[in-house]
């Protein structure tokens, strides 16, 4: 199984949230962890957040940044096309997405259609999750 993490999911990996273990135990599950390439800026973006509203100290932002570089290496990244930049226009005027949600859902859709292994999508944010339920991705 390939599992497609959307940047919410892929933070609860790094950083103590609710559903952490849950989201933790599904990429222990999976085959393949997948996300686009747009996760890296994203997680890094929301675990400096975290660090400078002191949800973590700077040793343990330190550590989660280093972390996050060494997994990167093992997740299957998807990188922005032209077509996929215009498959997510169309999905966020469908399902009235933000830019990058709708950039994490055109990634997993690809994904989906390239492959025969069954692809679950995981993410936090429940318009994104009913979007890509809609687009026939399997929930998390």
């Amino acid at each position: 199984m390939i599992l497609y993490l959307e940047t919410s999911d892929l933070v609860k990996l790094y950083a103590e949230e609710s559903d952490s273990n849950v989201i933790s135990d599904r990429v222990q599950a999976a085959d393949i962890v997948a996300t686009s390439i747009l996760s890296y800026a994203e997680a890094r973006a929301a675990l400096s957040r975290k660090s400078r509203e002191k949800g973590i100290d700077e040793k343990e932002y330190q550590r989660v940044k280093t972390e996050l570089d060494m997994d990167w290496e093992h997740y299957f990244i998807l990188n922005l096309t032209n077509d996929l930049v215009k498959s997510a226009g169309d999905l966020a005027e469908k399902h009235a997405l933000r830019g990058f949600d709708a950039l994490h859902l055109a990634s997993a859709v690809a994904i989906n259609r390239l492959t025969s292994l069954p692809v679950t999508f995981s993410s936090s944010d429940a318009r994104l999750r009913s979007a890509a339920q809609d687009e026939g991705l399997t929930m998390a």
